[in-house]
């Protein structure tokens, strides 16, 4: 260990691109650079490869893309355009907007044909707002495609683990099919089945190989990008932290230094992701754009706690939209339609509490529900819920009135929401926010349940409630760029040499969540984008230095 005043002999490496971060964005750019050409570097500043993608669900929206056309999903690209145009109203960028829609469907076709990236399309999961025209109803999102780690070979030692609080001890689960199998694994013998192999080759990874190997979600495109970018000749360096931006002759270059952060914050992205690439765009010029409608994406989350004190953070992404759950404020009142997605659900909890309160709400429901559903972290039966409710992560009551006043609810409040709730939810009605009146509300409910999927009441005890608070999955936030995701000065003036994608750069979307992989979505494509820029503005300036020198001898 160096003495604390102790400088580190830095290493200088040559490249013609240098990835800062090795998150999906990241390694879109590197492969795609790399496929085309270019010596490429990723440096990240943590021992393992991944960022917060890892973490992530590991959709993409991606429009028009190559696998929802081969199922006979076509559609024109002023859909998409007219969608995003309505929902993001002043903040619609009809440049970069552009760039991403048509790059999109090209970067699927490019991976999947020139890497070890394979897609699964969510062709039924459906677009936020399904009243607002060009709202797809399905197909604009890819995932994935599950991966096996072993394929990795030694590579799988610096592949990030997963998240501990979205998983089944280690194991990651794909929404669709995969999860619907453990959710109904005591009412289906075919789900039986299917959740009890993969639990069992879980098991077995875990003893041979000390983690799981059976990849899903974010984790699996990581993995796959690892993959090609190993193929590709991509140079991966591990615990190397960018520290500062040089400039040379007006272009960018970066240094690393081998020290690693851990800053601990209450988001769902990984602690290192402290914001360095902002920082470092703007040390030479870049300016971060603090215009957008919000500066993360939202999602409402609780805090987990664990026997040796520390404290983990589960997104509610699912349980909210299915029957028989309201969110409730400190006042005891419902502030939103439940089932909305999961930014509106925070936009709409900051916008409710009075200044000066804590931003906090209840998700109430009663024990079958759990049994069910589950309710956060808690999972459904056959799980045990019984270590939720004796850590405190789950308040319970025999009554409303009990459990209103165990999680410090205003009682009286409760206990007439409630009531009102019910009285309508019986007849498959919620005329105060409108629950299961939409394409995306219904998708997220419960089919079996009529006359509304996403209605039912809350009327025989025990009942259960969780306190969620605002979270985010990562930054809108980020620096300007331009159509090629070149980063801009204050000017409005690319930089020569730098380039930003994912979190480091303002989001596409302009603070606003039309759809689920909107931030994977983006990152993927303007990385890819990025990496045909970089390697198009090499090859012109090679040939123009080539014909600069012809000249020069003739």
């Amino acid at each position: 260990m160096n003495a604390p005043n102790e400088r580190v002999a830095l290493q200088r490496i040559e490249c013609d691109l240098l990835v800062i971060g090795s998150g999906a964005a990241g390694l879109s750019a590197a492969v795609t650079a790399a496929a085309h050409g270019l010596r490429v570097v990723v440096a990240e500043k943590e021992p393992v490869f991944g960022g917060t993608t890892a973490w992530s669900g590991g959709w993409m929206w991606t429009p028009r893309n190559p696998v929802a056309q081969r199922v006979g999903i076509v559609e024109d690209i002023e859909l998409p355009r007219t969608y995003l145009r309505h929902v993001l109203g002043a903040h619609f960028n009809e440049a970069r907007v552009d760039a991403f829609l048509e790059a999109a469907p090209r970067m699927v076709a490019f991976f999947e044909e020139k890497t070890a990236l394979r897609f699964e399309g969510g062709l039924k999961i459906p677009d936020t707002y399904g009243n607002v025209p060009g709202a797809g109803t399905g197909g604009r999102s890819v995932i994935a495609a599950p991966y096996d780690a072993r394929q990795l070979g030694d590579l799988v030692h610096r592949l990030r683990r997963p998240m501990r609080e979205t998983t089944f001890i280690g194991m990651t689960i794909q929404a669709g099919p995969d999860l619907a199998a453990f959710l109904n694994v005591t009412r289906s013998p075919r789900a039986f089945v299917h959740a009890a192999t993969r639990v069992t080759r879980h098991l077995v990874d875990l003893a041979v190989h000390r983690r799981g190997m059976q990849l899903r979600n974010g984790i699996a495109l990581v993995g796959r990008l690892l993959r090609s970018a190993t193929d590709s000749g991509v140079e991966l360096r591990s615990s190397s932290r960018a520290v500062r931006l040089l400039q040379e002759g007006g272009a960018v270059e970066r240094l690393r230094a081998m020290f690693p952060a851990a800053d601990q914050h209450w988001t769902l992205a990984v602690p290192s992701a402290t914001g360095d690439g902002a920082r470092l765009g703007e040390s030479v010029g870049g300016s971060v754009d603090r215009t957008l409608a919000a500066p993360a994406a939202y999602c409402p989350v609780s805090l987990v706690p664990y026997g040796d004190g520390t404290v983990g953070r589960f997104p509610h992404i699912i349980e909210r939209g299915r029957p028989g759950i309201v969110g409730v404020l400190a006042n005891g009142r419902r502030f939103c339609n439940e089932g909305n997605g999961y930014h509106d659900y925070v936009t709409a909890l900051l916008e409710a509490v009075p200044p000066g309160e804590e931003v906090a709400s209840w998700l109430v429901c009663t024990r079958t529900f759990q049994r069910r559903y589950g309710l956060g972290i808690s999972r459904p039966t056959p799980m045990p819920v019984g270590p939720f409710i004796r850590s405190g992560y789950l308040k319970t009551g025999h009554t409303i009135g009990e459990l209103a006043r165990n999680c410090g609810i205003n009682a009286e409040g409760l206990e007439r929401t409630i009531a009102e709730y019910n009285a309508y939810a019986r007849k498959g009605e919620d005329p105060a926010f409108g629950r299961g009146s939409t394409v995306y509300n219904r998708y997220h409910g419960d089919a079996r349940v009529k006359p509304n999927p996403c209605l039912a009441p809350i009327e025989r005890g025990p009942f259960y409630a969780v306190k969620v608070v605002p979270g985010s999955f990562g930054t809108f936030a980020g620096l300007k760029t331009d159509a090629n995701a070149r980063v801009l000065d204050g000017g409005g003036v690319p930089i020569p040499g730098l380039y930003a994608a994912g979190n480091d750069m303002a989001s596409v979307m302009g603070g606003f969540y039309p759809a689920g992989g909107i931030g994977l979505g983006p990152a993927v494509t303007f990385g890819y984008i990025a990496g045909l820029h970089a390697a198009g503005a090499r090859s012109a300036a090679e040939s123009s230095e080539a014909n600069r020198v012809k000249a020069h001898q003739e």
